[in-house]
């Protein structure tokens, strides 16, 4: 890597960028985008003086930052809602070993990084078109009795990539590739949007059940809006799965780097996000379920019940992911 280039990476997103010895800052390169997070950082700052500086890009445009940087890098944690992405930053040799007091279920098993909360991918549902009763699994939703009513958003989603990812995972990459030539014949548009936009669609009329994340529900079951709430209501919530291997996830973890100049503060903001204090602030602002076993999810989350979650084994190899990507492209899932 050029040390040119490398300065002028540095200088974009880090304008006040400290020094490897200060020890009152602390550097994350971070995936995520919640108005919640925002409240982490001032409230960690508030409590330890430490200030905390943020890049927010994609997951894979900051783990390709700190390939670049290198030793030189100021990050100090790395912080992303894709437990795949996460492996392939320890893979890469970005990350290393720490202990904490995360829940290792939702952890790597080699401490490189530490889960903090999680979303389910689940099925909404019309509750005025469809029987739960007729839900299953993922996989059957590749049957021709969805034709014309599935709403999903691109093949470029990342939580779309993890779900594929999964199944090729549990499966063989024939059968993942009918299961997504299957959703694409049923699909009721072409994908467009987030996964909220599916919900509304939903509303609309425009299809009868979508693939989204959790999360989004509860943001729009607590909305300010009443427009979205009334939407959100009007849907079910059906966890896939459930006599197999269970729902997928999208773990939001966090890592220290390789080369982090500030180790102890950023191990300090690890348990801060894993106390009883932010788990039920995740759990409460941004409606993620919190990874502690001493917290519980926001009521209307919970409301939906528990269910069985899918294992992270995907996410052990950067290959099932690459693998989706090019099954996705060959059924013309766009």
């Amino acid at each position: 890597m050029n040390k040119y280039i490398a300065l002028i990476l540095l200088a974009i997103g880090f304008a006040c960028t400290p020094s490897k010895e200060t020890s009152k800052e602390l550097n994350i390169y971070s995936q995520r985008h919640y108005d919640v997070d925002k409240k982490v950082f001032d409230l960690f700052t508030e409590k330890t003086g430490i200030k905390v500086n943020v890049v927010n890009a994609g997951a894979d445009e900051l783990i390709t930052r700190l390939e670049q940087e290198g030793a030189a890098s100021p990050a100090d944690l790395f912080f992303t809602v894709d437990a795949a992405r996460l492996n392939r930053a320890k893979q890469l040799d970005l990350l290393q070993k720490t202990e904490t007091g995360a829940n290792p279920a939702y952890s790597d098993a080699d401490k490189f990084w530490h889960g903090v909360t999680y979303r389910a991918r689940v099925i909404a549902y019309d509750k005025q078109k469809v029987n739960p009763s007729d839900l299953s699994s993922y996989e059957d939703l590749a049957n021709a009795k969805w034709a014309g009513k599935i709403l999903v958003r691109s093949s470029s989603s990342g939580y779309n990539q993890s779900l594929l990812a999964a199944i090729l995972y549990a499966s063989n990459e024939n059968q993942a590739e009918e299961w997504a030539k299957g959703v694409v014949a049923n699909m009721a548009r072409e994908p467009e949007g987030g996964d909220r936009d599916q919900i509304k669609a939903i509303a609309e009329g425009l299809g009868e059940i979508a693939i989204t994340n959790t999360y989004y529900v509860g943001l729009m079951l607590n909305s300010p809006n009443p427009e979205e709430v009334k939407v959100a209501e009007g849907v079910g919530i059906f966890f896939p799965n459930q006599d197999g291997r269970g729902t997928h996830i999208n773990v939001s973890g966090i890592g220290v780097t390789k080369n982090a100049p500030n180790k102890d503060n950023a191990l300090k903001f690890i348990e801060f996000v894993l106390s009883d204090e932010v788990q039920k602030l995740y759990a409460n602002e941004s409606f993620e379920y919190p990874t502690s076993t001493k917290v519980s999810a926001h009521p209307s989350v919970a409301a939906w019940g528990t269910f069985k979650t899918d294992g992270l084994g995907f996410a052990s190899d950067k290959s099932y992911t690459e693998r989706a990507v090019r099954v996705f492209d060959r059924v013309g899932w766009k």
